[in-house]
Parts: structure tokens; C-alpha cells; sequence
């Protein structure tokens, strides 16, 4: 076979053989790390770490599993090593520069960072195992990743081997060193967690429909010329309002109103949206104009989550440097 004979080349130290054995998973394996980590950037560090392992480690790989499984063991113990490791614990988020209304609600910081459509094309067709319960596209939605980041390390890496890849439970027991009813006990305990977080998931959309083209159109430009009225009818009437990893999160109408008058569109602010794509989602790249010159200055980037004709949730991401990630630049001239 072609793969024994890459993995008998690559044992011997031929380099471009143990590419040609990997290339296959590295989106899938890096969209693995983003999902348990939150984090692009993390997800790239563990993604660089997964393949240095295999590759000092490929004389240990013994074939009783597939490469493609014991590529995601070494990833997935890699990123709960990681989560265990101070450094890589959610960011304390940085104070806001004004006062924010008092929120609906006040969750814990979850680090949380949007990923770039560009990043996922061809993940649709890596075909999960028979017993995944999520679909490709919705399992990297801002909604489920957010929820998955409210869980503990342990049970967020056993629901997506099992729910969204599709792992069986003898597979997840043998990559983390588990019994199988130790695996069986945390995925209840996740998936009963999971459900009082996720919305209707009758809301999922399809993206990239010319009904979503057409209230994304609209939310830009009056987003653009500051708009509040018409930004808000655009929301269902338990909107989200969030900005990660800040643990303020605010819903309906009424407190998304109050928030983008006084806070986002303060003293006639006025912003330039570049369209982008996240997470299988519309998203924009944000800028504040200068009011002393022809120049928007970065201001992170925007995630709309559709339901149907309506938008329920807005996320800000106000880390200008993820910026880079969707080829944005950090300042637009006229």
C-alpha cells in the first residue's frame, strides 16, 4: 500500500514522506485544537506540536489504530496539556475604556476567537464517524463553541471526539486513558450541559443565501451610518449582544438599543464594515473613523448568528490582532 510505504520512508527520516502521510488531517486536526482551545492562534502552536510529535514519535505508531486517530490522540492530549498549563488559561479580559450598562446577564470569561471561513474550505469533506450528532458546519458555529467552552476540559475534548467527529467510546477511552464508562459518564454530563446553553437548533442557517446577503446588506449600512432603530429591527426579540472574553452579555431589544446608543455609536462614532466570513457565519471587519482625518482605525471584527430573516446574536471581538487572520488591515484610507 501507498501509506506503508510513506510510513516505512518517513520512519527513516524522509521528511517530505511523513508530509505527504500527514497533509490530509492538518485543517481538520487544526479546526480539532481551535474547537477545544477557543483560540486560532493556540490551535496553530498546537497544530505545529501534534506533527513534532508524530513525527519523533512515529516509531511508536504501531498501526492498531489509524493515522488519522493517532494523530488526534497526541492533538487532543496536547491541547488538554495546554489547557492545564497557566499561560494558556482564558485571558482576564481588559477593562473597558467606558462604563457599560449594567448587563442581562454576567456569564464567566470564555476565550473565545472567530475563524476564518478561508480556513475551513474542504473541512465539509472530512465525513464525521456514524455517531456524530452535529453537523460540520453547525459544530463550528459561535454558538456551539462558546457552549463547549463553558465545559470542563475533559468532557468539551470527549463531546467533540464523540459528537462532532464521531469517535466511539472504545476509540475516546484509548485516546485519553480512560475507561469506556468514565467516557459514557462525562459525555451525559456534557451533552445535559450543552443543552440548557445552545439555542433551537432548528435556528441553524444555510450560509451564504441571497436572503442572507440581503439582511446582512442592510444590517452594514445601518450599522454604518449609525442607525441604531434600524440595527435593532433587524434583532429578534431575545438578541444576544456579546463581547468575548468580556463576561457581559446583553439580550432583547431594549438592551441592545440602550447599548449601541450610549456606548457604541457614542459621541456620533461612525464605522466602516468590511465584509468577511467566520465560524460559517457573516462577519466584518470593524473600523472607527477618525473624525480629525481621512483614516478608520481597526476595531475588531463583528459575527452576525441569522435566524432566518432576523439576527440573534451580535459577538464583538475587539482583538484587533485576529485582524491578520482574514487578510484585514489594521487601518483603511480614503
Amino acid at each position: 500500500m501507498v501509506t506503508e510505504q510513506l510510513l516505512t520512508r518517513a520512519r527513516t527520516g524522509d521528511g517530505e514522506a511523513f508530509r505527504e502521510l500527514t497533509d490530509p488531517y492538518r485543517r481538520e486536526l487544526q479546526v480539532h485544537c481551535y474547537r477545544i482551545l477557543g483560540s486560532l492562534q493556540d490551535a496553530e502552536d498546537m497544530l505545529q506540536e501534534t506533527l513534532l510529535a508524530a513525527w519523533r514519535g512515529l516509531d511508536g505508531f504501531e498501526g492498531r489504530a489509524t493515522l488519522r486517530a493517532w494523530l488526534y490522540r497526541i492533538a487532543t492530549n496536547r491541547c488538554l496539556n495546554a489547557l492545564r498549563d497557566d499561560a494558556r488559561r482564558p485571558r482576564e479580559p481588559r477593562p473597558a475604556e467606558v462604563v457599560l450598562p449594567e448587563p442581562t446577564r454576567r456569564g464567566e470569561p470564555i476565550w473565545l476567537e472567530p475563524y476564518p471561513d478561508a480556513l475551513l474550505d474542504g473541512l465539509s469533506d472530512t465525513a464525521p464517524g456514524p455517531e456524530a450528532r452535529y453537523e460540520t458546519k453547525e459544530a463550528i458555529s459561535l454558538a456551539f463553541l462558546a457552549a463547549v467552552q463553558s465545559l470542563p476540559p475533559r468532557q468539551r475534548a470527549i463531546l467533540l471526539l464523540r459528537d462532532v467527529l464521531g469517535f466511539r467510546a472504545t476509540e475516546v477511552a484509548d485516546t485519553l486513558g480512560a475507561t469506556e464508562d468514565s467516557v459514557t459518564s462525562a459525555l451525559k454530563r456534557a451533552r445535559a450541559a450543552l443543552a440548557t446553553r445552545l439555542p433551537d437548533r432548528d435556528d441553524v442557517q444555510l450560509p451564504d443565501t441571497p436572503r442572507e446577503r440581503e439582511l446582512v446588506g442592510r444590517f452594514a449600512a445601518a450599522f454604518e451610518r449609525g442607525d441604531v432603530d434600524a440595527v435593532v429591527a433587524m434583532l429578534t426579540d431575545d438578541a444576544w449582544l456579546t463581547m468575548p472574553p468580556l463576561p457581559l452579555e446583553y439580550q432583547g431589544r431594549p438592551a441592545a438599543a440602550n447599548f449601541l446608543s450610549t456606548i457604541a455609536f457614542r459621541q456620533a462614532r461612525r464605522y466602516r464594515l468590511i465584509p468577511t466570513r467566520a465560524n460559517h457565519q457573516p462577519a466584518f471587519g470593524c473600523y472607527l473613523n477618525d473624525a480629525h482625518a481621512p483614516i478608520a482605525h481597526a476595531h475588531g471584527i463583528l459575527v452576525l448568528t441569522l435566524a432566518g430573516d432576523q439576527i440573534s446574536a451580535v459577538t464583538r471581538f475587539l482583538d484587533n490582532s485576529i485582524l491578520a487572520h482574514f487578510g484585514l488591515p489594521r487601518t483603511l484610507r480614503d
